[in-house]
């Protein structure tokens, strides 16, 4: 049978026309025969063409005519008649094409029924069953509804219910693996909704809610791992958020175990990268250079919406050109108009500051057309400043500079004139300068600034009126006698206390009191220093000491000498109280005598002494305990270590003590095992 398409929009309860209700009923008869086993034979149209043709495929009517034509010939037979070939050719072609139709009417199929066209109230079982078989074969949700709709009406005790039931089992089943394959692919809302759809009076509707409420557990755990996962990013606790992301890979669904898994590993692997460009951008907006700041800028902007820094990022955005504003603020607080105007005008507009730029930018140049210092400047400034409209934020300061710029204007005035008179270099003409800008009230923009000045030129004036004192004062101290000295000092000493030589001339007096207490103090040096050659140390000590606690020039030089003569003096005493320990012999009287030897100074000319002396008492000791140790070596074993460490014997008594230590503990011999051959 061959089967026809249907159409989506037939429905079981279409009816057909009034016209063809016949045809259709015939068709209905026809394959019920064929449900009841009896194959049909072919349609009516066939049956009635075989009647109005006879048994030799002749018509009727030629038949007639023939059969008059040969009871004429009777009398007299047309010629080609009497011919054997054309009887021959004729008893061939007749049989031959009879036997042709005949085969293609016994081969011709049955036609299939229109299931979109019929009449589904009238429909036989049979072609219920067949047309829901077409249409589940589609393998749609709705075709699946459609058969399930089609065979379902059909009484329980119908014949063919046994193949029925057994094929909605399967459409059931079919709907819900279509439903799980909605619930695979990402789509739960739409796998339930497909699976209510099973009629509730099928067995398989018995497992929809539990496979409903499967799906939901699933699905639920799933969210669950992803929001974990997202919260361990929000942390930026990114082998966390991997381990997390990771039991994705075990949930019993393929949009969460795959689509979802790349997709979070794909967030993961991206706020990573995002972060370090966070970091990088932070280390570049620390740098203070404003290419770095630029840089940083970008590197936030290059956070994509849909990562966890990007509510950062643009938090950090305008803060980097907050940043680089104030850079320039500094700049321009330091008076470099130049560089602060050059630094805002590369501040970004994403950084949300372009009118708090474009302020500075006005205010910046009037600022620098001021601090050209002269009256054209400040008439340029004003001007500049005058533009600013009053709805802008700063245009309050700018008002308040123009108003300090006005009166600047007429300090500069002051300050050019008194500036001319006071490159003249006279005191006078100094002193008119000072007069001129002391006109300057302090309150005054330029106040600070004629202040100065006026101290620079007070200044200059009092280095012309003090410099021949200090002069004078240089040519009488060059003799270098105390007398010479002391009048340079009288001199020097005229220049009095807020002048502007005054710290020179109190340099110069300094040095030359050293050089007058040094030619006074000198012998009384000299004089302990004999007292210490000839030996007699506590005497040189003794003259030394009043020179030492008197501040004067030579006090540190007497006080060094004094500590070298005391140090001398303690390396007699250790040196003498050492050679008296050692007189005793003893193991331990000579360690004593080596520790106090050890004291004396190594700037003492007895150092030489004492390590001679410290190396003949070690070596004393060791032969003390060498002699010991022949009639008693654990009593020679505590005598060598006695023996100090850097001494000469030191290395002497380590190696005496080991071989007595050996002699004490013999190492056990090794045993050889004796290898006997046998035969």
């Amino acid at each position: 049978m061959t089967e026809r398409d249907i159409p989506e929009s037939w429905h079981p309860t279409r009816g057909i026309n009034p016209d063809d209700q016949e045809k259709s009923s015939r068709t209905q008869k026809v394959g019920d025969h064929q449900a009841s086993g009896i194959p049909a034979t072919g349609s009516y149209d066939s049956v009635k063409q075989r009647t109005e043709h006879n048994t030799e495929g002749l018509p009727v009517k030629d038949q007639s005519d023939a059969t008059q034509r040969s009871k004429k010939s009777y009398v007299k037979m047309p010629r080609w008649m009497k011919s054997w070939v054309a009887w021959a050719l004729l008893l061939t072609l007749i049989p031959g094409g009879v036997a042709f139709m005949a085969t293609a009417i016994l081969l011709k199929l049955p036609s299939a029924p229109n299931c979109p066209a019929i009449f589904w109230p009238l429909a036989s079982a049979s072609v219920r069953l067949h047309c829901a078989q077409l249409a589940a074969s589609k393998q749609t949700v709705n075709d699946l509804l459609q058969a399930i709709a089609l065979v379902n009406q059909l009484p329980p005790d119908h014949p063919l219910r046994g193949e029925i039931d057994r094929l909605l089992e399967v459409w059931s089943q079919d709907i819900l693996k279509l439903a799980d394959g909605s619930f695979q692919a990402g789509k739960i809302e739409e796998a339930i909704a497909t699976a209510r759809k099973i009629p509730e009076d099928l067995p398989t509707y018995k497992v929809v809610d539990e496979q409903i409420s499967k799906w939901e557990t699933i699905w639920a755990k799933a969210e669950g791992i992803y929001k974990d996962a997202e919260e361990e990013l929000r942390q930026q606790r990114w082998q966390s958020a991997f381990m997390v992301s990771s039991k994705l890979l075990r949930v019993d669904n393929k949009y969460w175990s795959s689509v979802k898994y790349d997709e979070l590993n794909g967030i993961i692997t991206s706020a990573k990268e995002d972060v370090d460009k966070l970091a990088k951008a932070e280390t570049l907006a620390n740098s203070k250079v404003v290419d770095n700041f630029l840089e940083a800028i970008k590197l936030a902007e290059s956070i994509g919406k849909n990562s966890y820094l990007y509510q950062k990022a643009q938090e950090l955005i305008p803060a980097y050109g907050r940043k680089m504003l104030e850079l320039a603020q500094a700049k321009m607080d330091q008076r470099d108009a130049d560089t602060a105007l050059d630094i805002a005008r590369q501040i970004p507009q994403v950084t949300g500051l372009q009118i708090e730029v474009e302020d500075f930018i006005a205010l910046g140049d009037a600022k620098r057309s001021a601090w050209i210092g002269n009256v054209a400047g400040l008439e340029t400034a004003i001007t500049q400043a005058q533009q600013i409209d009053p709805s802008r934020p700063v245009y309050d300061q700018a008002q308040q500079l123009i108003s300090q710029w006005q009166l600047e204007i007429e300090d500069v005035a002051r300050l050019e004139k008194a500036r001319m008179l006071a490159n003249q270099g006279t005191i006078n003409d100094l002193s008119a300068a000072i007069a001129e800008a002391q006109l300057i009230p302090t309150s005054n923009p330029r106040g600070s600034e004629a202040r100065q000045d006026i101290n620079r030129w007070q200044g200059q004036v009092e280095t012309i009126e003090d410099r021949p004192y200090l002069d004078r004062a240089e040519q009488i101290a060059f003799l270098g006698d105390i007398n010479s000295l002391q009048a340079a000092i009288a001199e020097a000493s005229q220049i009095r206390q807020g002048r502007a030589l005054y710290p020179e001339a109190r340099r110069r007096i300094r040095t030359w009191v050293g050089r007058v207490q040094r030619i006074q103090d000198q012998p009384l040096l000299d004089q302990a220093r004999d007292l210490a050659q000839t030996g007699d140390l506590g005497a040189a000590i003794n003259a030394a000491r009043p020179l030492a606690s008197s501040g004067r020039s030579l006090s540190g030089e007497a006080q060094t000498a004094i500590e070298d003569w005391q140090g001398q003096i303690r390396a007699r005493e250790n040196w003498s109280q050492a050679k008296a320990v050692a007189q005793t012999g003893t193991p331990e009287a000579l360690v004593e005598a080596i520790r106090i030897a050890d004291k004396v100074s190594s700037r003492s000319i007895l150092r030489m002494d004492a390590n001679i002396g410290i190396d003949q008492w070690s070596q004393q000791i060791l032969d003390i305990a060498r002699t010991q140790g022949s009639a008693d070596i654990a009593k020679g074993i505590d005598i060598a270590r006695l023996v100090p460490r850097g001494t000469s014997a030191y290395s002497a008594a380590q190696e005496q003590i080991k071989t007595w230590q050996q002699f004490l503990n013999p190492q056990p011999e090794q045993l050889i095992p004796s290898i006997i051959n046998t035969p």
